[in-house]
């Protein structure tokens, strides 16, 4: 089983005040545009089920976000850790190390429809909106390109080495992934199937996150306990967060970014504008998957020791509901529909 569990401790690099400084008034204008395309107008409504992977429990748990109820579980077998949902909403794609595959689940009849073998160690998965996935295979070092609904696997791009959180463009055009032995990001222009950069970003990343403009992306960096923001386009860090201990994955809400702090139990939040810290919420045991729902109203959180879900009103900055779920729920990636 790939848990990913147990980081090394690493050190921060320091960066001198004036430097800082000197960074912060460059990267102004940039971050006061990223906090108000967050700050528009927001859909007019958010997902309403949740598509839990629970690793050790070996099952997915769906849960109504209107009632707060699990409606069903669904036994998938094979360690399942990634989850992305696809375009449409009709499919929820699942990775499943242990049993080096990926699984297709239906979202409407909540049953598996297929079962696509992937690599060694299928980590990260993500879909893009023609309805190619993406998985990330922490052993191979490489990213899958699978036609779930077609051929299968059909391409193989070497990136960063045990790469593990995956991301696409909301264009399709660009796949990220944040390769943890490599402290740095790969940029893959997908039409090409190729890398095409490689950005050093802090120790030790693991979840990736690209916001829905599709030209910032945040990266959880594990072993430095800090977050850093990438200029997609400039291929450059152009920002770096101190978050609490051992960062997991990164959800943007509401002109601010929620953090899993795995150690610390909490997710740490600060503004996209100024990049200051907010403050931490209080969660639960080793908080893993984040994600927001498309209204930005609420975020959702999965407690690996606790077996729960957490639900945070994003502008009160609160826990509102926790949702009992399978074992060890993962749910890295995309999981509300």
């Amino acid at each position: 089983m790939i848990a990913h569990r147990r980081d090394q401790p690493g050190r921060a690099c320091a960066i001198g005040e004036s430097a800082r400084a000197a960074t912060a008034r460059a990267l102004l204008p940039a971050l006061v545009l990223l906090a108000a395309l967050w700050l528009g107008p927001a859909p007019a409504s958010a997902q309403s089920e949740a598509f839990v992977t629970n690793q050790t429990g070996d099952s997915l748990s769906i849960v109504d976000l209107t009632t707060l109820n699990v409606k069903s579980e669904i036994k998938i077998g094979g360690k399942p850790a990634g989850v992305a949902i696809g375009a449409g909403g009709t499919r929820a794609y699942l990775t499943a190390p242990d049993g080096r595959e990926l699984v297709v689940v239906d979202t409407t009849s909540l049953a598996i429809v297929k079962r696509v073998p992937v690599g060694k160690g299928p980590v990260g998965v993500a879909a893009g909106p023609d309805g190619i996935v993406y998985v990330a295979d922490w052993y191979d070092h490489k990213l899958y390109v699978v036609e779930p609904e077609g051929s299968g696997v059909v391409g193989a791009i070497e990136v960063g080495q045990s790469p593990s959180g995956v991301a696409v463009t909301p264009d399709g055009s660009t796949v990220l992934t944040a390769d943890r032995d490599s402290d740095e990001v790969s940029i893959v222009d997908a039409r090409a199937r190729k890398r095409v950069a490689g950005i050093k970003v802090g120790q030790r990343p693991f979840g990736v996150t690209i916001d829905p403009s599709g030209r910032w992306a945040f990266t959880a960096n594990v072993a430095s306990d800090d977050v850093s923001i990438i200029d997609i386009a400039a291929r450059e860090v152009i920002g770096t967060v101190k978050v609490g201990r051992r960062p997991y994955a990164v959800a943007l809400a509401g002109g601010r970014a929620f953090v899993t702090d795995q150690y610390g139990g909490t997710v740490s939040v600060f503004g996209l504008g100024s990049l200051r810290s907010m403050g931490t919420i209080e969660v639960g045991d080793h908080p893993e998957g984040i994600a927001a729902d498309a209204d930005g109203r609420f975020v959702y959180v999965a407690c690996w020791m606790d077996n729960v879900l957490v639900k945070i009103d994003a502008a009160k900055l609160n826990v509102v509901g926790r949702i009992a779920v399978g074992d060890g729920p993962r749910a890295f990636g995309n999981f509300l529909k």
